[in-house]
């Protein structure tokens, strides 16, 4: 027991694991308050049935585009592209778009094929590159596409630092001589840490921010399973934000116990990491939400043991840490069951009202595990002093009628582009929408 107890230790790297004050019953509803003033009820656990209810992608018709607030318009800035999950933009406003997806073969294709999986995502083969998007002539369209870097192991995040092109595969972090302007990778990359991918690698999406002054680089690691249920040997580095130096030193876990955290943002005016944590599944319909939260260095934010605070998970089969269920942190902002959400962005640019400036835009992917279609849209979290508020939508319409399970698209990241403009990748809809006032 001994034993079980230092791999837990290991697996989430936080304070020592001390500690044996009572859990709350996991058998009963709870209510949780959040930073934002949201009040969360949290059932039982397995109050409904947990249920799969994959969506049916019917793609976007002419003419027909998502749909945002009054004074808002929605341009397709690009498409034709496979398989788009993230965008980042270039100092020069240069567009760089990941393409890659979950790739099954075989038996494994057969059975997501039966469950209808093939619907709602793609589960070929996978593109593999970062493609280079550029509107030259200023029209809000993208009149220039370059293929930028290929050869790749499910890219997802990109960073430029010290005239490095930074990419996250699924199994480690490259760097590759850039410069800005640049419109294709000619030199040698190199590995400069491995990053874990063995195993289930249930979710392999490798997500890069810089920190202000570019001294340390955070790389968002999901877990390999559910709820760990393959053991806990298989979840080291995962579940976590990890902090390297720019050169691959120094690797640590800075925060631990994110499930599946994607979209990493600073904060304006504090500099405090925030990202966008994808929950853990068949507990029912209402479990267990997902959320955006600020990251605190050393910080545990439950699981697998717990979630939303020392609320201890029935499904977690694994040794337990009393300590540590009592330090789980309670997220600042609840964004829905199953939401998926997994893009984030603050606003920083200038073309939108007051209202949005300093917010943050979160694109939320879409449900599998509830009985009626969730997520599948981009929410809106305002921030008054810093504080954040109470979600709102802000990007719908990619629901073809709700309580049906036909969708248009299914957004993933969102990022503010130069010119103000709010980008959303839509991997289904293998396009990009661009978001801008009237």
């Amino acid at each position: 027991m001994k034993s079980k107890a230092l791999i837990l230790c290991a697996v989430f790297a936080t304070s020592a694991c001390i500690g044996q004050n009572k859990k709350p019953d996991p058998s009963k509803a709870v209510t949780v308050s959040t930073r934002s003033g949201q009040k969360i009820n949290l059932p039982a656990p397995y109050q409904t049935k947990s249920t799969t209810l994959n969506s049916n992608v019917v793609g976007w018709p002419k003419n027909v585009t998502p749909v945002a607030p009054s004074g808002f318009k929605v341009e397709k800035f690009a498409g034709a592209l496979d398989n788009p999950r993230n965008i980042y933009i270039g100092p020069n406003g240069d567009v760089f778009v990941a393409e890659a997806n979950t790739e099954v073969s075989g038996l494994k294709k057969i059975g997501a094929d039966l469950i209808g999986k093939s619907k709602s995502q793609k589960l070929t083969e996978s593109a593999n590159r970062i493609i280079l998007l550029r509107d030259e002539n200023g029209d809000g369209n993208a009149d220039t596409r370059i293929v930028f870097l290929t050869g790749l192991n499910k890219p997802f995040g990109m960073l430029i630092l010290n005239n490095w092109f930074y990419v996250a595969n699924t199994d480690g972090l490259w760097r590759f001589p850039y410069k800005t302007g640049d419109t294709k990778i000619t030199g040698k990359g190199t590995k400069i840490t491995d990053l874990p991918a063995g195993g289930y690698n249930n979710h392999w999406t490798r997500n890069l921010i810089a920190n202000a002054n570019g001294t340390k680089i955070y790389i968002s690691v999901g877990s390999a399973s559910n709820v760990a249920e393959h053991g806990l040997q298989e979840e080291v580095n995962r579940a976590a934000i990890l902090e390297i130096n720019p050169d691959g030193s120094g690797k640590r876990v800075y925060a631990g116990g994110l499930r599946n955290p994607v979209g990493m943002s600073f904060q304006p005016g504090t500099g405090t990491l925030w990202t966008a944590v994808n929950e853990r599944d068949e507990l029912g319909d209402e479990l267990v939400p997902d959320y955006l939260t600020s990251v605190k260095e050393g910080g545990f934010y439950g699981w697998p043991l717990a979630y939303y605070g020392p609320h201890a998970d029935p499904s977690y089969k694994g040794p337990v840490d009393k300590g540590l269920v009592d330090r789980a942190i309670v997220p600042d902002v609840a964004l829905g069951a199953h939401t998926a959400s997994l893009g984030l962005t603050f606003y920083t640019g200038k073309k939108f009202p007051a209202k949005y400036q300093n917010g943050a835009f979160v694109g939320q992917h879409g449900s599998w595990n509830r009985s009626q279609l969730s997520g599948y849209k981009v929410v809106f979290v305002p921030f008054t002093n810093g504080k954040p508020g109470i979600p709102e939508d802000f990007l719908t319409g990619f629901i073809v009628q709700q309580g049906k399970k036909d969708v248009h698209g299914r957004p993933v990241g969102v990022t503010v582009a130069k010119d103000g403009s709010l980008l959303v990748a839509d991997d289904v809809g293998n396009c990009i929408w661009r978001v801008l006032p009237k």
